[in-house]
């Protein structure tokens, strides 16, 4: 592959991963109540998630996805439920919340970074229609498992540098004690902001 098309293609993956939604609301909604190390595991689930959808999309798969009403549609409300659960969890952890953030250090064990992460990238069917239009500018019809796979790094690559990027600043000084002294607020937008998300991807 060659240079001027790998930096068109980190460039546009830097834009996506910028765009808000609800992954940046779980990064920090874990970052607050699971700690830097709960940040962490939801960064690197997540890009973990995406890079599989990218290989997804690489070999062919994703094309079936997109093509499979069924499937799609599957994979889209279970992803709106997912969004959904995560919502009404934080809407009513807010007690909770402010539990947590009264006593200093102590972190929330029921979060879990690894599963939300992941789980908020994979049932999200419509990164494979993101990766087909974004592959089929950058992948020749004879390209190799080398220049896949490199293209599939780096999409995974960025996504999880950048939720690293604001686990570590949503992790560090006067930030996070303005947010832990109000998580009940935090926990209320979140939860709020992802009910509606999922409501806009079953009427999608």
């Amino acid at each position: 592959m060659e240079f001027h098309l790998w930096l068109s293609l980190v460039v546009i993956c830097i834009l996506g991963a910028l765009s808000p939604g609800p992954s940046l609301a779980i990064v920090i909604k874990n970052t607050l109540n699971g700690g830097s190390q709960q940040g962490y595991a939801t960064a690197i689930s997540h890009g973990l998630g995406v890079a599989l959808y990218a290989a997804i999309t690489a070999t062919g798969i994703g094309l079936l996805i997109v093509q499979s009403p069924m499937l799609f549609a599957a994979i889209k409300y279970a992803g709106a439920a997912f969004l959904l659960y995560l919502g009404i969890k934080a809407l009513m952890s807010k007690q909770q919340s402010i539990q947590f953030a009264q006593k200093d250090g102590a972190l929330d064990p029921t979060i879990n970074g690894w599963r939300d992460g992941f789980l908020i990238a994979f049932l999200n069917p419509k990164l494979a229609i993101f990766f087909l239009a974004l592959f089929s500018q950058f992948v020749e019809p004879d390209a190799g498992w080398q220049q896949k796979g490199i293209m599939t790094a780096t999409v995974g690559i960025i996504d999880m540098l950048w939720y690293i990027i604001i686990t570590f600043t949503m992790s560090r000084g006067p930030i996070l004690e303005k947010l832990k002294a109000n998580s009940h607020i935090v926990d209320k937008v979140t939860g709020s902001f992802l009910i509606l998300l999922a409501a806009r991807v079953v009427l999608n």
